[in-house]
């Protein structure tokens, strides 16, 4: 019998994302007959109960990985990674995120792992940090990317971006979309019942964000948008799905700007197909992003969407095909664009109408092409 491949996935928190929802359904999903997957990962997200549900994969808590810098955890985290690389003696270490990226790649190269991954889900270097900080970033990536062997980017933006920055060459990276479950996004349903739980009128329009409260998606500029809209559809109501730290000032904002009962704060939604089942239009108002989940899920479901065009959204939300396009921080614009499609019949059946292929996003095709890439970097013959 051919020997299996051990990979090891290292993320730094299990947190409500599509990087770490496609991570724990790869490790899920990987063959068990060609791979031995384990998990290590900075326990405390809202994702953790879910490691319970991988059967066959190991599973290796990190205590000491956590999100912000600190060097004596840090130092600490290093060490627990490098204790369990020397237990597991894995084939391929993957790594996830930012701070994981960095300790999982150190902790690979220093235990002489054979070949080491990394999946760029956006970096972590982003347009809100300030200047230093972004230097010391970005610094930090071109020295952890001598210690990776291939690079895996969820969209081409991404890849390009990396190619310009000198993070690697083109024959280093390979794009693997960050895949959903297509069969049960593109036929949604319950959206009348999940209306009724959350008070929010049958008949009326429902303009809906999902993603964290974070300054990557820019809450607060879904909530001035939503106060020029309610201003020129005085029926339409608003749904913000997901939580995190701008939570309580989005809250309070929406009050300041009169929005009332029309916004609607339900915290995380689970049942994201009845989410796009309510929805008439979906908005999405990142100001940097890697490929977002959001704007695949309403291209599937067949509901339009106004998206800021940044890294790749582009790839996944056709301009006037599928959706608005509007640059990131234009409010004004995206309040138009959300009107118009609520003001416009023709256009708005046209975009839900319009046809997609959308084969390259599928979490099953992701996972293949993870497997694949496995087996030509380690060389295998499985």
């Amino acid at each position: 019998m051919t020997e299996r491949l051990t990979v090891l996935h290292v993320i730094t928190r299990l947190e409500l994302g599509g990087a770490q929802r496609n991570t724990l359904y790869t490790v899920g999903h990987l063959n068990r007959t060609l791979f031995r997957p384990a998990l290590a990962w900075g326990p405390g997200g809202r994702l953790d109960q879910e490691t319970a549900g991988l059967e066959g994969a190991g599973l290796y808590p990190v205590s000491e990985l956590v999100r912000e810098i600190r060097p004596t955890s840090d130092i600490r985290a290093l060490g627990q990674l490098r204790q369990i690389i020397r237990r597991l003696r894995p084939d391929i270490v993957h790594t996830h995120s930012s701070k994981a990226g960095i300790l999982g790649r150190l902790a690979a190269h220093l235990e002489r792992v054979p070949v080491v991954i990394h999946s760029i889900h956006g970096f972590g270097f982003t347009p809100l940090q300030p200047a230093p900080v972004r230097g010391m970033f970005l610094s930090l990536e071109r020295h952890a990317a001598r210690w990776t062997d291939h690079f895996i980017a969820v969209a081409r933006a991404n890849a390009a971006r990396g190619v310009a920055l000198g993070l690697f060459e083109r024959d280093r990276v390979s794009v693997i979309r960050s895949g959903i479950r297509l069969s049960e996004v593109c036929s949604p349903g319950g959206g009348e019942a999940l209306r009724d739980r959350l008070g929010i009128p049958r008949e009326v329009p429902l303009v809906t964000q999902v993603g964290n409260f974070k300054p990557q998606k820019a809450p607060l500029d879904f909530v001035r948008a939503a106060a020029k809209i309610g201003d020129a559809v005085p029926d339409a109501h608003f749904l913000m799905t997901g939580d995190g730290p701008l939570r309580d000032d989005a809250e309070r904002l929406a009050n300041r700007v009169g929005l009332g009962e029309r916004i609607h704060f339900p915290g995380w939604l689970d049942d994201i197909p009845a989410v796009l089942s309510a929805t008439t239009v979906a908005v999405l108002t990142s100001r940097f992003e890697g490929l977002p989940r959001a704007a695949v899920e309403a291209v599937a479901a067949r509901v339009p969407i106004v998206a800021t065009a940044v890294d790749g959204t582009p790839e996944v939300v056709t301009d006037g095909v599928t959706g608005l396009l509007v640059e990131p921080g234009d409010i004004e614009n995206a309040a138009r664009a959300v009107i118009r499609l609520l003001r416009d019949e023709g256009l708005y059946r046209r975009m839900t109408s319009a046809p997609r292929k959308l084969d390259q996003f599928d979490i099953d095709t992701m996972v293949q092409q993870h497997e694949d890439l496995y087996r030509w970097m380690s060389g295998s013959n499985h």
